[in-house]
């Protein structure tokens, strides 16, 4: 039976398919996700989005607009759009710090309930870093106490993944390497909830030299070889202002950093990527997000 032949045909107009990479940007939500961050991720022709559900640098836990959620929701349903959430940048289950580790709990449950609510299909946090001076199988003791049980709490079938983002390597992170993603995995019993946000630009500084004719791939194949076939479920692309290797994290805008575009489309042809969407958290504001978003796609589509 042909699609035009099955029982649904004529009840509406289909969804078009989602290509091998959906291309997207985070988006502002200040004054509505719907109104605002969807309108913002239009406007650049966003096939993705990632938003904040708190303010990405405090620990308020704030409600959110039930309308706003809703609208978000069924119009990312209905349009196709994967979204994703950004848990605080203060997070840090490897704080020596009691308090710290305590509001990273209520933190990251917050924006996983969240995330819930408005239909994200990932929350990505930091991996942090085992500050204090301790060591990283102390730090990791720690992050296996307090972050296992919130894997735990994702048992709905609508929850989404927990997407661990690897770092640039400043200071004392417990993953920026490929590799580092290993034992942190083993701290979390592989837990099936669990996922990978790869962030270009970090692993780039972090060591992993991305351009070349092969280095996007070689990278990834290790990834793949670290935490197995179907972790990766996001890609923040970012290109970098530094070099390869700088343990900074300074994002440039695609094509116009040390990253280069080649690196962007192998990326894209990896089988470890097929489906998974790439999302720029890169400067320049709305004109410069839109012509990233066109130029990820161009190179897609090339």
């Amino acid at each position: 039976m042909s699609p035009d032949q099955s029982p649904l045909a004529g009840a509406g107009p289909r969804r078009p398919p989602l290509p091998r990479n959906p291309v997207g940007s985070h988006v502002p939500v200040a004054g509505g996700l719907h109104s605002v961050g969807l309108s913002y991720a239009r406007d650049l022709g966003a096939e993705a989005v990632q938003v904040f559900v708190a303010n990405p640098r405090g620990w308020a836990t704030p409600t959110g607009n039930p309308a706003q959620d809703e609208a978000f929701r069924a119009a990312c349903a209905a349009e196709s759009i994967p979204a994703y959430v950004h848990a605080p940048y203060l997070i840090n289950f490897g704080s020596h710090t009691g308090a710290t580790v305590e509001r990273s709990v209520e933190s990251l449950r917050h924006s996983l309930r969240r995330g819930r609510e408005i239909g994200a299909l990932g929350v990505v946090v930091h991996t942090g870093s085992a500050t204090g001076g301790r060591d990283r199988s102390v730090a990791l003791a720690q992050v296996r106490e307090h972050l296992l049980p919130l894997l735990d709490e994702l048992t709905h079938d609508d929850d989404p993944f927990l997407l661990l983002e690897p770092t640039a390597g400043q200071g004392a992170s417990l993953c920026s390497r490929t590799w580092d993603l290993g034992p942190y995995f083993e701290a979390l019993d592989a837990h099936p909830r669990l996922g990978v946000c790869l962030d270009t630009c970090h692993v780039f500084a972090a060591g992993h030299d991305l351009t070349g004719p092969s280095g996007a791939h070689q990278t990834l194949d290790l990834l793949v070889d670290t935490v197995g076939e179907g972790r990766l479920k996001l890609i923040h692309a970012n290109d970098s202002l530094d070099v390869v290797g700088a343990h900074k994290d300074r994002h440039a805008n695609i094509g116009a950093g040390h990253i280069g575009e080649d690196p962007f489309r192998a990326l894209m042809t990896h089988p470890a990527t097929a489906g998974v969407p790439l999302v720029i958290e890169t400067p320049g504001g709305k004109e410069g997000h839109a012509t990233d978003v066109e130029r990820l796609k161009k190179l897609r589509d090339a």
